[in-house]
């Protein structure tokens, strides 16, 4: 095999390679090896390679999962693999290491995945960039003026360029999809509560964060959905599942669905034109699959979303920053925590227990509000963000000038739609349906009702089918290396 076909499957492809014995696991490790090594340095998106690693694993043996023998990557928050060092995305926090697997780090082994390296990450996750100070600005393959998002952005870069074709993401304000929007990938953030968050977390963020991953293809998404969901030992909750497996599902026919759509996000934020574009010839083609599709949004009180957003994540920078500081022994400083990150910090620490409760219940009250208009709606269409991919440094958390809040109204003034649905808990998919006229992704955002992912996959695979995307490239891709193994 050499490295243009090795970037021409997606996850499942590989994986019936391996088991057909068309290709070893071993091959595959030195393919994205390659990968990461040729292209690395333009996108600065991997930021740790674990060869040794695992090739070691290969040789211990891999589970005979769906994605047997699949280079994967993993993105340095939250989830963690035993003895790999990781940093969050900050100085203070460098090379912590935890002593065993996440359970959803055990899941993916489980499904057959050999982790070849770690992606960057913006400090604590809290940018929809990727350019900490302690790795630099990581770029975007189809552009390398502008970024592939965030926080997940150094796995859509990866992603996006051919590197591995699945790699970890999480979202806690539309950190898989942004960055799926921005690197034309398929991004779905699955229902609260899908994806395990144990044995160190019980749910991130108060509920409004959950893990998952980044992919090509709908049919990786589904069967990823099927090897990794549903509840750990001793967990708060979870979400019913459907009686019958993901993968199985997205071959059905799918019914005719109501779907609502806007172009107007609930802050009032202007929407780039191009965008809005994108969004009516998504609407058009949903009507030609037979679907009803009718312009409406749901009312919400909107300033209690943006104060609730505010104290979540403040209260959780504050809070995880204090646990990376007892990990490593630094005290938190301005010399190693980014200038907004540390307002907000401040912010946190000096919140009360009272409005962080108060925070939670407002957005209890917003999650109700919105489960009354999807009582008439099956899905709600919008863009993912409200602008093509921000240019390199557009969004730079380490701006003295900016506040807690001012930092929090650029992060969602950039990205309206899609912490709304962080609030709720419902399922949201970023699907890469449109391109822009000087060759920038276009992510249109499919939202469903609480726990019916199954509706979501199966209308993101008819649509995949009606406007394909597998065969678009990046400039900076695996197919313009060399196509030995070295």
């Amino acid at each position: 095999m050499n490295i243009s076909e090795f970037s021409s499957y997606d996850g499942l492809g590989l994986a019936e390679l391996v088991k057909n014995k068309l290709v070893k696991p071993e091959e595959l490790i030195q393919l994205s090896i390659k990968a990461i090594n040729a292209l690395n340095p333009d996108l600065n998106a991997v930021v740790s390679i674990l060869e040794e690693e695992a090739l070691q694993e290969i040789k211990s043996g891999i589970p005979k999962g769906d994605f047997q023998g699949v280079p994967f990557l993993i993105k340095e928050l939250v989830l963690h693999a035993k003895n790999v060092p990781i940093s969050m995305g900050s100085r203070l926090a460098e090379n912590t290491v935890f002593p065993v697997d996440s359970e959803l780090m055990a899941r993916f082994r489980k499904a057959g995945f050999v982790t070849v390296g770690t992606t960057a990450t913006p400090e604590f996750g809290y940018n929809a960039a990727t350019e900490a100070v302690i790795y630099g600005p990581t770029r975007n393959p189809w552009n390398l003026n502008h970024s592939p998002g965030g926080s997940s952005g150094g796995s859509a870069a990866a992603i996006a360029s051919g590197i591995t074709p699945v790699a970890h993401a999480n979202d806690g304000g539309g950190s898989i999809r942004i960055p799926a929007s921005c690197s034309g990938l398929v991004g779905l953030k699955p229902t609260r509560g899908r994806i395990p968050a144990g044995p160190y977390n019980s749910e991130p963020l108060n509920g409004i964060a959950i893990e998952f991953a980044l992919t090509k293809s709908v049919r990786d998404t589904a069967s990823l959905l099927d090897a990794v969901s549903g509840p750990d030992i001793g967990c708060y909750g979870w979400p019913e599942s459907p009686n019958e497996e993901y993968k199985q599902i997205i071959n059905k026919p799918i019914k005719p669905l109501k779907i609502a759509w806007t172009a107007k996000p609930g802050t009032g934020v202007p929407v780039n034109e191009e965008c809005i574009k994108a969004l009516h010839e998504t609407v058009k083609l949903c009507e030609e699959l037979g679907h009803t599709v009718v312009e409406a949004s749901p009312i919400y009180d909107v300033e209690a979303l943006s104060l609730a957003t505010l104290r979540i994540w403040t209260a959780n920078i504050y809070n995880m920053i204090e646990g990376a500081s007892k990990l490593s022994g630094r005290a938190p400083s301005e010399d190693n925590i980014e200038a907004a990150i540390l307002q907000c910090y401040l912010f946190g620490k000096e919140m009360k227990a009272s409005e962080l409760l108060e925070a939670i219940d407002m957005n209890a009250m917003v999650s109700r509000q919105v489960g009354n208009f999807f009582m008439d709606y099956d899905v709600f269409l919008t863009p993912t963000i409200a602008s093509l991919p921000a240019e390199i440094g557009f969004l730079n958390a380490n701006n003295p000038s900016l506040d807690a809040k001012q930092w929090t109204d650029q992060i969602f003034t950039y990205a309206p739609f899609t912490n709304l649905f962080n609030s709720t808990g419902q399922p949201a998919i970023s699907l890469p349906l449109k391109m822009s006229k000087n060759g920038l992704p276009i992510g249109m955002q499919f939202t469903g009702r609480f726990a019916d992912e199954a509706t979501l996959l199966q209308l993101a695979a008819q649509l995949e089918a009606s406007l394909p995307w597998k065969d678009r490239k990046p400039m900076i891709h695996t197919t313009k290396i060399s196509n030995t193994v070295q």
